[in-house]
């Protein structure tokens, strides 16, 4: 094939010519010397252009030959592209890169596949709350071979942003406030992309994002200030970047925030010191969407000055800013900035496109037939129904109204009843959104002609036209009614009078969470108060079905309705994973992964806590001069870690395989778990720690394990759980990652709130 004839003079460079020294992957391909073969070659115009990742733009509408992108990618100047979607298209793209330029270098195609390509599976949030790692690699893969068919070879996921406030629309796409859980999710989701073998065919590049710290926004408010210690940078938040780099991910993205003062993109300390020379990270960093320009608006100089301080933070791709194409060679000129260091940022993109196994074959992502085949195909929508029923949260389900049978007749309302756009969630952006299961429709195949489904829309999302207006973008309209309130309402009656049950789908719209969608009030929207108020009113029996990209204050809601089952946003095949829970054909097992406050004025708030010099005591609601509200209590609506089932567990008292040790012995703390519902279910079993002195002060408990348990009606296991010094270990004032002996107090349980407990002492 012509690309083979095209790269041969490179790969003879790379045999003969003088190079740096070598650097070996584990199966012995010397990328690094074949890098700098190439890198010897090219200009310096060439190299800034490998540095440089535009959008698609044009692309996507016409024709990519005459694009004004197409231009720069014959001068060398572009080393990637984004969100440009499907093979033939990529397959033209990158034949103008290795064709008509002059080293014929190939070019990275990445997009934010998510969760999920056009096969969408539950937003992140939701999709940690199955507390299942086969499934969340499994979700990945799928997303790899979807998106590696299509063209792609690079994700702009996983994102494993801790994150505390319920405010920030970004919580949605993270997974949940515990750094142990999204830790293991971050491995999961890397292996997932990555497999084992970059150079295989349906396997993609991960980038974990976004480092560092973007989830902890002041006020809650996107892109906004972080300011916090290094202890808790730590030890509450580095780890599931932390666990990504050690799972092998080929990349990273800065994030928008500044830390201690300096934006992340410009931040030498964050960038090399921790992310290179501590964690010991090889891949290449890129910025997100303009960082590098958006640094003048933080007030650190102008686009050149910003571009120069990020290239040497140890910032190697530049998205969409053009700092680093139009700026650097100035910088270069003038001596503010190296040779060696634009030379080592370009070397580092090279590798990942070798490791890619593109200067081999830069079409192996791009293949039409393979996309036809493995692009959103019956088995992968079959997964992802499976997938998502495991990650919906029974929050509650009073006088067991759930399941629900076939027979009865079903008054289904609501705004997101029958709005199959907005299943998918925030961050879909190559899904079918036309093609995806509504609620209603996917009742409707679950009951067939054995029950009726009668429906009525009954609100809107909001009373707010405006509000709505700047939720209904990226192909998921809301479909408002212009009718009044009154109007929806009074339909919604009509259809409920003769219903047995009334299911309600209530809760936000797809894009009211997710980037830029930020919140101040995270209640249900009055106008669907109201419907749901109306409703209760008749009598009988109501379920609401909760659609919703972040922890919302619904404690009016927890109190009034009798069932609340959460489905997040639960991805292309929603409607029948919803209806497979509704009907009891699968049980919920999901578990929330992030607080649920009981008003807004709680947060932020979250488990793993640190107590106060004047802590209220446990079982009191308010004391003077005790760490309390006046008007709330401190407790969540529902705490990390909870989620009910049809069926109930019964957890025995834990027992510890010792009562001290010493050193590096190893301790096994179980307990007897018994299913003593009418149902099989499966129950996520939680281990936390507290360490009770420390050297400073330290959380009231640490997740430090978890099992997710399949049980038959009746049946009991035991459960045990194996801890060593190591698991014990966190940052002291010094940031020195130490172990200190003393005594510690072993918690397990179905929640954070609800568990039985046992100490230790270990010397």
């Amino acid at each position: 094939m012509i690309y083979k004839y095209l790269f041969s003079f490179l790969i003879l460079v790379c045999l003969l010519g003088s190079c740096s020294p070598s650097t070996k992957d584990e199966s012995g391909q010397d990328f690094t010397y074949r890098a700098d073969s190439v890198l010897s070659l090219m200009t310096l115009e060439e190299k800034l252009g490998q540095l440089n990742l535009p959008a698609a733009g044009d692309i996507t509408t016409g024709q990519a030959e005459s694009s004004n992108i197409a231009e720069k990618i014959k001068q060398g100047k572009v080393g990637g592209l984004f969100n440009l979607k499907s093979a033939t298209k990529i397959r033209e793209v990158q034949r103008i890169a290795v064709e008509e330029s002059r080293l014929k270098i190939p070019l990275l195609f990445g997009m934010d596949v998510i969760h999920g390509y056009e096969t969408l599976f539950p937003i992140p949030l939701g999709l940690s709350s199955s507390w299942d790692m086969e499934l969340v690699e499994k979700s990945a893969r799928i997303a790899a071979i979807e998106a590696s068919a299509d063209g792609i070879n690079w994700t702009f996921s996983p994102m494993v942003d801790v994150s505390r406030d319920p405010r920030w629309g970004r919580v949605s796409e993270g997974n949940g406030e515990d750094p142990f859980l999204g830790a293991q999710i971050a491995k999961a989701m890397v292996k997932g992309y990555q497999g084992d073998d970059l150079t295989l065919e349906n396997t993609i590049m991960a980038c974990v994002k976004h480092f560092a710290l973007y989830g902890a926004p002041e006020a809650g408010r996107d892109y906004n200030s972080v300011d916090m210690s290094r202890q808790r940078m730590f030890n509450e938040y580095f780890l599931p970047y932390k666990a990504a780099v050690e799972a092998g991910v080929g990349t990273v993205m800065t994030s928008f925030n500044d830390i201690d003062g300096i934006p992340a993109s410009g931040n030498k300390w964050l960038m090399t010191d921790l992310l290179r020379d501590q964690w010991g990270f090889n891949g290449f960093v890129v910025t997100d969407y303009t960082a590098i320009n958006e640094m003048i608006d933080h007030g650190m100089g102008n686009l050149q000055e910003v571009s120069a301080m990020a290239l040497k933070a140890g910032v190697e791709m530049d998205m969409v800013g053009e700092g680093f194409l139009t700026t650097l060679e100035k910088s270069f000129e003038e001596g503010k900035i190296s040779q060696n260091q634009i030379d080592e940022a370009v070397r580092r993109i090279l590798i990942a496109k070798f490791k890619l196994g593109l200067f081999d074959d830069p079409y192996k992502y791009a293949d039409p037939e393979r996309s036809k085949r493995d692009v959103f195909n019956a088995e992968h929508r079959k997964i992802a129904r499976e997938i998502a029923s495991q990650t919906f949260v029974l929050l509650k389900n009073e006088g067991n109204i759930l399941p629900i049978k076939r027979e009865s007749t079903i008054a289904l309302v609501g705004p997101m009843a029958d709005n199959k756009e907005n299943m998918a969630g925030t961050w879909s952006v190559a899904g079918k959104f036309d093609k995806a299961i509504s609620l209603r429709e996917g009742l409707e195949n679950a009951v067939g002609d054995k029950a009726k489904v009668v429906y009525a829309r009954g609100s809107n999302i909001t009373s707010d036209s405006i509000l709505e207006s700047r939720v209904s973008i990226f192909g998921k309209p809301t479909y408002r009614d212009e009718r009044s309130e009154e109007e929806m309402i009074k339909e919604a009656l009509a259809v409920a009078k003769n219903a047995d049950v009334i299911i309600a789908a209530m809760g936000e719209s797809a894009e009211m969470s997710g980037e830029a969608s930020s919140r101040s009030d995270i209640e249900i929207p009055e106008n669907q108060r109201n419907l749901m108020k109306a409703l209760l009113k008749t009598g009988k029996p109501v379920i609401m079905v909760m659609f919703t990209g972040r922890p919302l204050a619904i404690k009016w809601e927890s109190e009034n309705v009798p069932a609340i089952l959460n489905v997040w946003f639960a991805g292309s095949e929603a409607g029948d994973a919803i209806a497979d829970v509704l009907f009891g054909d699968v049980n919920p097992s999901g578990k929330l992964t992030a607080t649920f406050p009981q008003n807004v004025g709680q947060v932020p708030i979250f488990y793993n806590h640190k107590n106060t010099g004047r802590p209220l005591p446990e079982g009191e609601w308010f004391q003077k001069f005790r760490s309390n509200y006046l008007d709330v209590s401190n407790d969540p609506l529902y705490p990390f870690g909870f989620g009910l089932s049809y069926t109930s567990f019964e957890y025995s008292d834990v027992k510890l395989s010792a009562a001290a040790l010493e050193g590096e012995q190893k301790l096994t703390a179980s307990i007897e778990l018994k299913n003593t519902g009418k149902f099989d279910g499966a129950e996520v079993v939680q281990l936390y720690v507290r360490d009770m002195v420390g050297s400073i002060t330290r959380p009231v408990k640490e997740l430090k394990g978890f099992q997710k348990v399949k049980l038959k009606a009746g049946e009991s296991k035991t459960i045990t759980f194996e801890l060593t010094n190591e698991d014990l270990k966190f940052y002291n004032y010094d940031i020195d990652f130490v172990f200190e002996p003393g005594e510690f107090e072993v918690m397990i349980g179905g929640n954070s709130r609800d568990v039985k407990s046992a100490k230790i002492n270990w010397k």
